[in-house]
């Protein structure tokens, strides 16, 4: 798994319109892994990143879900909670080997925040709830 201070190179994935984003890594960006859609915990995880993206596009965070659920998963994810940010489908694994994210069947929760191009912070024991405003509370620090 990727470490603070160790680099990220660009990514591309579908987003749940079947988009495909571009991920640069310039300036801050939140990567979050969850293990699948439309599960409580996962759920939860998400409505928080939801209610607080307000905040994180106010500091300039851009904030992307990523799974290894399909595009039209995440698009009734999104549709059945008015999810308002991307959420990727890594169906191949590829974001998660990017990241060294453990993905078996389906991606360890674990979060990763990249500042210009760096790890500047990852969690790997993340708890859905509050998982959302914890981080909004570390990135006022950085």
């Amino acid at each position: 798994m990727l470490k603070e201070g160790e680099d990220v190179n660009p990514l591309e994935a579908f987003d749940q319109e079947g988009k495909l984003q571009k991920l640069d890594f310039k300036g801050t960006t939140i990567v979050y892994f969850y293990p699948r859609d439309n599960t409580p915990g996962c759920t939860r995880e998400a409505c928080g990143f939801r209610n607080d993206i307000e905040q994180f596009k106010k500091l300039g965070v851009k904030v992307f879900g990523v799974s290894t659920d399909s595009v039209e998963s995440h698009k009734k994810f999104v549709e059945k909670y008015k999810l308002n940010f991307p959420l990727l489908s890594d169906k191949e694994k590829k974001i998660c080997k990017a990241f060294g994210v453990p993905a078996l069947i389906a991606a360890k929760r674990v979060t990763f925040v990249v500042k210009n191009g760096k790890v500047v912070y990852v969690d790997s024991d993340v708890k859905a709830d509050g998982h959302s405003t914890d981080l909004l509370g570390g990135l006022k620090v950085l």
